[in-house]
């Protein structure tokens, strides 16, 4: 089914991290340009050990994680004891942004949902100087964390992380290379799969971050095949910030798209 080096005309270019050489298909700007945005992405192959890739002007640029940063509030939340695989998010009865989050939710529920309450009621019990800790020996971008910002910190203020730092971290999150316990990890991969056929796995999560009135979207995650595993950052802003409404869809739409240009899952 892989045909990626059939299906573009590419140029190799050198890497902005690690120095590996990286596969750079400017056709997959053709795939932004139909859900009207603007962003970059990039495919980490594990078994070729190939990196491709579209936009590499944004690949070290930083951005507010958002919502992805769910995965190591998740990650930290287990590491610390401050939830667990039975823990349930109480709701208390408030109405909240979306119909979904209000009700009891476990932690699959909470992550899957994206419910912000929750993940807030994590950070909190956290805190600020065991979150910077952990933000430390993980290597996850540069957080900005303080007492006073310890619920919001990734979705305002001067946290940044990059693309390709993204990658890299996803990439150590799957192959189990970071500093945390195996149950830890291996939770946290379950809980991430969004997607189950005959023909993949597709696990991530997606993110939304306004900043200065601008709308910033992500989806990080992983697709494993029979053929091998794909390690995908997509990081994209509308081209007209006053057309919001497909946004949502279009953080993991893109993804999907790109996996299936390059031959890796079926139409």
């Amino acid at each position: 089914m892989k045909r990626i080096s059939c299906l573009f005309s590419s140029i190799l270019i050198i890497a902005l991290t690690h120095g590996q050489s990286v596969q750079e298909f400017p056709s997959w700007k053709e795939i932004l340009d139909n859900y009207n945005m603007d962003g970059t992405i990039l495919v980490y192959d594990q078994k070729e050990d190939k990196l491709l890739g579209y936009n590499p002007a944004r690949w070290d640029s930083g951005y507010l994680p958002a919502s992805t940063f769910k995965i190591v509030n998740s990650l930290v939340g287990l590491e610390t004891g401050v939830v667990d695989t039975t823990f349930v998010f109480k709701w208390n009865g408030q109405k909240r942004r979306f119909p979904q989050w209000e009700q009891d939710l476990n932690l699959r529920e909470a992550f899957q949902t994206s419910c912000l309450p929750c993940y807030q009621e994590v950070a909190r019990k956290i805190g600020a100087l065991r979150m910077n800790h952990f933000l430390d020996t993980l290597h996850y971008g540069h957080m900005d964390v303080h007492p006073e910002n310890i619920d919001l910190f990734w979705l305002e203020g001067n946290s940044r992380i990059t693309p390709d730092e993204q990658l890299d971290f996803i990439k150590r999150l799957y192959n189990e290379e970071l500093p945390l316990s195996l149950p830890t990890m291996k939770t946290i991969k379950n809980i991430m799969i969004q997607e189950e056929t005959p023909e993949y796995r597709l696990s991530g999560k997606t993110g939304w971050s306004i900043r200065n009135g601008n709308n910033y979207g992500w989806f990080v995650g992983v697709l494993e095949t029979m053929e091998g595993v794909y390690f995908m950052v997509v990081q994209i802003e509308p081209k007209d910030q006053q057309q919001v409404q497909d946004f949502a869809i279009a953080r993991k739409a893109i993804a999907m798209e790109v996996f299936r240009e390059m031959g890796v899952i079926s139409e």
